[in-house]
């Protein structure tokens, strides 16, 4: 019989450019919930404890904001990101792409089409 065992994508953290990566990825979605999740997992890759330290926070209040339904707030997303050493940017979107005008009909298929 085959064992399955939870994956932990904090385990392949290794370094700060995947820390990093993994986080505007994350970010990308536009999914608060995910983006709170994937700083959780960034947070424990570093270690939980000296993240909270450094962002000046409890372990315990850390885990229950970056938790599975956490909703962390601005503040406290900006000290861990400060306390993990990484730096948030803006960039422009990009530009959505514009809607098909509906295609015109000529008497000639209107025709065919009552035929």
């Amino acid at each position: 019989m085959v064992k399955l065992t939870d994956f932990d994508a904090a385990a392949h953290l290794a370094d700060d450019e995947a820390r990093s990566g993994f986080l505007s990825e994350a970010l990308a979605t536009g999914n608060p919930a995910y983006v709170a999740h994937a700083l959780g997992v960034v947070a424990r890759s570093r270690g939980m404890a000296d993240v909270a330290r450094q962002a000046g926070l409890s372990r315990q209040s850390l885990y229950r904001a970056l938790g599975e339904g956490g909703n962390p707030a601005l503040d406290t997303i900006l000290k861990v990101v400060q306390a993990l050493g990484i730096q948030l940017q803006a960039a422009p979107a990009p530009a959505p792409r514009p809607a098909k005008a509906p295609r015109r009909t000529t008497r000639r298929s209107r025709a065919a089409k009552a035929a």
